[in-house]
This record gives structure tokens, sequence and C-alpha cells, in this order.
């Protein structure tokens, strides 16, 4: 039978006291409600609809990037019952099961889902709600059974005191039979202090019915931990980290302090890589194999080969580092920059848009920008690429083995030929020949004695 989603994301999220909805907000490099569609997505669902409603705009925005997806505003937010309504008319005459996901949940398992559906399929249920066992119940509405059923769900701030000793919580999360599930959500009535249809309501509908009713228990409650607040936001966050963090050690990287060593969900880090407290991996960033990356440093969508060495404190940022290549310390390599084999990139050297040849070196305070350095380049301390003339960007290029001289200014566009040498504090505007020396600065001139005579007449 086809498989339909429903994610409830319309809440405004009122305690992250935010503008921007809860549901955007990110674990680990990705937003909360991008974690639970990822999970929702290995059902291989016929339809996926999201219910929005606080700053609707803001959230079909971030969703851009997928396909396949419906939205429906949910205005006025007149709670979940009325959130799932609000979809009957992308779902008429649609048949299967309809499992209900809410986008501030993102530890839900695929293993979970996928049992959800097994258990609501296998019992021919109208309803199979997701629950847990919790030592700290508070905020969570109840599971309250009649012998080993259930026979019906009640908030927090609606249960008795006797109800509210109950451990067993309600996640949100349900499978449900499309058949008859619109009619009976029609049938909810707001009975509550708030005046909202509280879909689990819908329950106690079900029950009186004589409809079937199921559990799903899982073992382990966090799956099913909410985001309300910016500590349930970092406590969920951690949660993820520590499991990405050893997911890589179990494949073979040492992370020698998990507790602050901060890896995003698509990272790869390949095996005998070291990476040392303070590190934080962001985006689709790629380490390859016998890396080690040192405290202090940060690396977003960007790809590492084999046996590179970063050094303390880099930033590096949609960029190319190739095997055997070494960073840092304090070096930061910006957008489009490409470090190839065996190159070194030293400390307070910046890299835009450059590419630094294999086996080149750049090593002690210096800029390239927009520039194409060759093999077997070296760049001395203090180096300068003009590459912005006041209108647009320009390119330098120094072939291979080239010299530059400390303290040389390029002047793009200009082209520094292979081989060629550029005496220090030299300022280059015009090309360089192949083999060429060039340089600008006139003869010195000494002048003895002039120290002193000024001491004289101070």
């Amino acid at each position: 039978m086809p498989i339909h989603i429903v994610l409830l994301a319309a809440g405004k999220g009122t305690r992250m006291k935010s503008a921007v909805p809860k549901v955007l907000h990110s674990v680990a490099g990705c937003s909360l409600i991008d974690r639970v569609l990822t999970t929702a997505s290995t059902l291989s669902p016929a339809s996926v609809a999201i219910v929005l409603g606080h700053r609707a705009e803001l959230v079909q925005a971030a969703l851009a990037h997928r396909s396949d997806l419906a939205f429906v505003v949910q205005e006025p937010q007149l709670g979940t019952g009325h959130a799932l309504l609000t979809t009957a008319p992308l779902l008429d005459g649609a048949t299967g099961t309809l499992v209900l996901l809410s986008g501030d949940v993102p530890l839900l398992s695929t293993k979970t889902l996928e049992n959800l559906i097994d258990r609501h399929t296998a019992t021919g249920s109208s309803a199979t709600v997701v629950t847990a066992f919790v030592d700290a119940p508070y905020g969570y509405g109840r599971i309250v059974r009649d012998g080993e059923r259930i026979a019906r769900i009640v908030e927090e701030r609606d249960a008795t005191p006797a109800e509210r000793t109950i451990r067993e919580i309600n996640s949100g999360i349900y499978a449900f039979a499309l058949e008859g599930l619109f009619d009976a959500l029609r049938q909810i009535a707001p009975q509550n202090d708030q005046g909202e249809y509280y879909l689990p309501d819908l329950f106690t509908i079900f029950a009186a019915r004589g409809s079937r009713i199921e559990t799903l228990v899982v073992e382990d409650a966090d799956e099913i931990r909410g985001i309300n607040s910016r500590r349930e936001l970092e406590a969920v966050s951690r949660i993820v980290r520590l499991r990405k963090n050893d997911e890589l050690m179990a494949e073979g990287v040492t992370i020698e302090d998990t507790a602050t060593t901060y890896i995003d969900r698509d990272v790869t880090v390949g095996a005998d890589t070291i990476i040392h407290p303070g590190v934080t991996l962001e985006g689709a960033t790629s380490i390859g194999g016998g890396c080690e990356i040192h405290s202090g440093v940060r690396i977003v969508d960007s790809r590492l080969g084999d046996r590179v060495t970063i050094l303390n404190h880099c930033v590096i940022t949609s960029s190319t580092i190739d095997d055997d290549a070494r960073v840092g310390p304090f070096a930061h390599l910006r957008p489009d920059a490409v470090v190839r084999e065996r190159a070194r990139v030293g400390n307070f050297v910046e890299l835009k848009k450059t590419v630094l040849g294999a086996g080149s070196k750049s090593m002690h305070l210096s800029y390239l920008g927009d520039t194409i350095v060759g093999k077997n380049v070296n760049i001395g301390a203090g180096t300068i690429t003009c590459n912005y003339d006041g209108e647009k960007k320009q390119q330098t290029i120094i072939e291979d083995g080239a010299f530059i001289g400390s303290d040389t200014q390029l002047i793009a566009p200009v082209t520094v030929g292979k081989g060629a040498y550029i005496g220090s504090g030299t300022t280059v505007r015009q090309n360089v020949p192949a083999d060429a020396l060039a340089v600008s600065a006139g003869k010195q001139r000494t002048i003895d004695g002039w120290a002193q005579k000024r001491k004289k007449k101070s």
C-alpha cells in the first residue's frame, strides 16, 4: 500500500525567541525539517505534504532544493488536529497509510519508521502511535491504557494528577489508515482551555468506534525528543555530534576529544586521519585518509586528499587540497583555492580563487588572489598579487620554477615566465619573460654617521 507523509511545521516556536521559524534552526549543519525529510524519504513515499504557518515563505524557500513537496498553509492555527485536516484536499482519493511527522523531531531513525509501518500494516490498525517510557514525562501527552489497549491520549495541561504520573508519552508520530481518517478528524471538538483541535482526541473517537489502535514503543527516547527551546536545541545537537564522531571512530578515524570536535552530517573522513581538539568540519567537506587536522581548524565545503596536514587555526572554505600538501598555521583559504600535491601554505598566507601548483610554497605573510601558480614556485614573504583594478578582478600567472622575492607586488594582469626571478621589493607591472630577472628598486644610498648626528640634535 502507498505511504503518504504529512509533516507538521506550522508552529511559531515561541520559546525559541527567534525571528527564524523553529524548524529552520540547525543541528550539525542541517535544519531540523531537512533532517526529518531526509529520514522520511527512506520510505519512498507516494507524496509528501508540509503544513506551514508561521513565516511560511521562509520555510518554503529553504526547501526549494527539494522536489515533489506539496505545501499547505494552516491559517488560522487551531491545533494539530486542524493542521492535519488542512491536507484533506491534497489527499482526496488517496489510499494506503498516512505517516504524520513533526518538523522539530530530528532524531527519529529510519528503523523506527520502518517498524511503525510494519506494525501498522500487520495489525490492520486504524491508527498506530509511537511512544516511549521516560523518567521525566513533563510537557508530553500521556498514553492512557485500558489493560493492554490504548484508551486515549491526554495532554499534560489537561491531565489529572494521577495521569501525570504515567511515564509512557506520546511522540506525536503516527501512522493512520487513510480510509475514513478525515471524516473522523472532522468529529474532533475543541473541548479544552486553548480552544484547539487536538489530534490525540482522534484516538478517543477511534476507541469509541471499536477501531483498532496500536502503539510502537521505542527503547531510545531520544528518537522522539522534540525541540522547543535553545537549550533543547543544544542538547540534541550534542547527541547528533557525538553519534557522528562515534560513527567515524568506528571507521578508523582518531578523534582526540569528541566533546570539542564538531562534524556535520554529510562530512566524510578517511581511515587513519587524526583530528585534534577544537576542530570544526562543516557542510559537504571530504577528508582523505592519513590526514592530520590540528586544533582550532575550521573547514567548510572543501575536499582534502590523502596525507594532508592542516596546522593550527586555519580557516578553509570551498577549497581543494591535494595529496601530501601542508597548510598553516593561521592560513586562510577562501573559495576556489586549490593547493596541489606536496605544496606548502604557511602562516598568515591567504589564498582566494588561486591555484598553488605541485611542490610550490608560499610560507609567510602573503596574499594570492586570482592567481595561477605553476609547479615548484617559491613565493617570498610579504608577496601580494594586486588583483583588483578598481573595477574588476584581474589574473596573475606565475609559471613553473619561478622565484618571487620577499615584499613583491604583482600588479595584475601580469605573467611571470618560467624560471624567472623577481628581486625583493619589486613592483611588477609588466610581464617578465622566462629566465629573466625583474627588479624595480633603485641603487641603495648609504649616509655614514647619519644616526649619530640625529641623536645629537635631539
